[in-house]
C-alpha cells in the first residue's frame, strides 16, 4: 500500500491540466482586453467625427453677419414637431427665425435639423438651436448650439455652443 501511495503515476497529467487551464485564463484575458480596446477606439472615432461635424456647422454661423444668424421659419415649425429636437436642453420655443433663406435647397445654416454623412461614412443628425439672450451687461446676443447624435438615438455625441454679438458683423 505504501508503494502505491508514493507512486507518482498520473501527476504529470494533473499538472498538464492545471497548466492548460491557467494558459486559457491568460489567453481569454488578452482577448477581452483586445475587444475592449477595439470598442474604445470605435467610440472615440464616432465622437471625434461628431465633433468635426459640430465644428463644421458652427463655422457656417461664424462666416455670417450677426443679422443673418437665424433659422428658416418653416423648418423650425417642422422641427418643433420632432420629439428628439424639442427634448434637448438647447431647445427654446423662441428660436430666432427668418422668413426666407437664400439658396435652394435650404442651406445648412438655415436648417434646424438635418442628417449628414460624416467622413467615416456613417449618418449623423445635426440639430441647431439659435436663441436670443441678454446677459448681465444688457447687450443682446445670439446663442447658437449645435448638437450631433446618431439618427436613431437621442444621446448626443457632441455639443458645441457659441455666443455671437453685434460686433461680429
Amino acid at each position: 500500500m505504501r508503494a502505491r501511495l508514493q507512486a507518482e503515476q498520473g501527476f504529470g497529467l494533473i499538472e498538464l491540466l492545471i497548466s492548460i487551464v491557467m494558459l486559457n485564463v491568460g489567453i481569454l484575458a488578452i482577448v477581452a482586453a483586445l475587444n475592449s480596446g477595439a470598442l474604445a477606439i470605435q467610440r472615440a472615432s464616432t465622437t471625434s467625427t461628431a465633433s468635426v461635424l459640430a465644428e463644421k456647422q458652427m463655422e457656417l454661423y461664424r462666416a455670417l453677419s450677426y443679422a443673418n444668424i437665424a433659422l428658416l421659419q418653416s423648418a423650425v415649425t417642422t422641427a418643433s414637431s420632432d420629439a428628439t429636437y424639442t427634448a434637448d436642453a438647447g431647445y427654446s420655443g423662441t428660436q430666432i427665425q427668418t422668413a426666407s433663406c437664400p439658396g435652394s435647397p435650404t442651406p445648412a445654416q438655415c436648417s434646424p435639423l438635418q442628417t449628414v454623412t460624416g467622413p467615416d461614412g456613417r449618418s449623423y443628425r445635426v440639430d441647431t438651436y439659435i436663441v436670443a439672450t441678454t446677459p448681465l451687461n444688457g447687450r443682446a446676443v445670439k446663442r447658437v448650439t449645435v448638437v450631433i447624435h446618431r439618427p436613431t438615438e437621442t444621446k448626443s455625441l457632441a455639443r458645441l455652443t457659441s455666443i455671437f454679438d453685434e460686433s461680429t458683423g
